[in-house]
C-alpha cells in the first residue's frame, strides 16, 4: 500500500545562472516520494502573479497535486536566488515575507494531517508566525504519523529556540555534516564530533532517529536504541547537489515506512542521492528500478 507523505512548506523560483527552475525543499521532497511511488502532497503558497501561476502550472507538469496549493493575493510567490562557491556547492538567497511565510490552516489542511503517514518539515517556512503556527497546527493534529525535519541551514535565518522547538516533535532528524560544528554551537550539545552528535541530539531532545548526509563520503544513521548506521558513498561524475539531499530522504522513507531494515532504508537513500547528483536539478526523472539498477552497476568508496 502507498504511503502518504505531507511535505510542508516553500515552492519557490530558484533563480540559477543557467535560468530559472521550479524548486523548494518540500516540492522537491514531494516529486520524488511520487517517483518511488508514495503519495507525496505539498502544502504550500504562491502569489497571485505571474509567477504564481507558472509555479502551479509546473507543478501540474511534475505530477504534483495543486489540491493544497494556496494564492495568496497579497504577498508574492517567493525566490531563491542560488550561485555556486568554489566547490561547486549551491549558496541560496531568500527574500522574506512571501507567499509561503503565510500559508494557512485549512480545513483540507487539516484532513490531509489526519490521513497522512509522515509530515515533511523544514526550518526556512518558520521565519513568520502564520506558516509557524499552521505547522504546529498540522503536528498536533497528527499524532500517529512519523515527523521528519530536514534541518537544512540558511544563510539568513537561524532561530535556536525555534529548532529546538521542532527537534522536540520530531522523529525523524536530517542534517548536513558540514553543518553539524555549528549546531552542536548553537544547540550547546555535549559533543566534539560526528559520533556524538547523533546521541545527543536522541538524548536531549529525543529524537528518535538522526540521519548525517556526508557529501561524496555517504551517510550516516544515529538510532535512540539501534546505535550506529552507515554507508559509503559512491563514485560518480557530479552534475550537481540540487535536490539530492530529497531524493536521499524519499528513497530512505520510501523502505523505511514500508517496514524495510533500518540499514536497506540507508543504502538505498544513499543511492538515490548519489544517483540524483549525476543530474541536473532536482526533477529528472528516475525510480526505483533506476536506482537499484545504479546500487548494481557503480563502485562505492572503499571505505566509509
Amino acid at each position: 500500500m502507498n504511503k502518504t507523505i505531507l511535505a510542508f512548506g516553500e515552492v519557490v523560483w530558484d533563480i540559477l545562472p543557467s535560468g530559472n527552475i521550479l524548486g523548494g525543499t518540500p516540492s522537491n521532497m514531494a516529486f520524488r516520494c511520487n517517483s518511488f511511488g508514495e503519495e507525496g502532497f505539498l502544502l504550500s503558497r504562491v502569489g497571485d502573479d505571474k509567477l504564481g501561476q507558472l509555479a502551479v502550472d509546473r507543478l501540474i507538469e511534475l505530477g504534483i497535486s495543486t489540491d493544497y496549493i494556496q494564492i495568496d493575493s497579497a504577498f508574492p510567490t517567493g525566490v531563491v536566488k542560488i550561485t555556486f562557491d568554489e566547490n561547486n556547492e549551491p549558496v541560496y538567497r531568500v527574500p522574506t515575507d512571501v507567499a509561503f511565510d503565510h500559508i494557512e490552516f485549512t480545513s483540507e489542511a487539516l484532513k490531509l494531517a489526519k490521513n497522512t503517514d509522515c509530515i515533511f518539515f523544514g526550518l526556512l517556512p518558520q521565519r513568520f508566525g502564520i506558516s509557524k503556527n499552521t505547522l504546529r497546527e498540522l503536528i498536533k493534529e497528527s499524532p500517529a504519523s512519523i515527523k521528519f525535519f530536514d534541518l537544512k541551514l540558511f544563510q539568513h535565518f537561524f532561530n535556536a529556540g525555534v529548532v529546538e522547538e521542532l527537534l522536540k516533535c520530531s522523529h525523524i532528524v536530517r542534517v548536513k555534516e558540514k553543518e553539524i560544528g555549528f549546531l552542536i554551537e548553537k544547540l550547546h550539545l555535549d559533543c566534539k564530533d560526528i559520533m556524538d552528535f547523533g546521541e545527543a541530539l536522541t538524548r536531549k531532545y529525543k529524537v528518535q532517529l538522526v540521519l548525517i548526509t556526508r557529501g561524496g563520503k555517504g551517510v550516516m544513521a544515529y538510532h535512540k536504541d539501534k546505535g550506529v548506521f552507515t554507508d559509503s558513498g559512491y563514485i560518480i561524475l557530479k552534475v550537481d547537489n540540487i535536490g539530492s539531499g530529497m531524493a536521499f530522504s524519499a528513497g530512505f522513507l520510501h523502505f523505511y515506512l514500508n517496514g524495510k531494515s533500518l540499514q536497506d532504508a540507508l543504502q538505498f537513500g544513499n543511492a538515490a542521492g548519489a544517483l540524483n547528483s549525476t543530474k541536473n536539478g532536482a526533477t529528472s526523472f528516475f525510480g526505483i528500478n533506476d536506482v537499484l539498477k545504479f546500487m548494481e552497476a557503480t563502485q562505492k568508496c572503499d571505505s566509509y
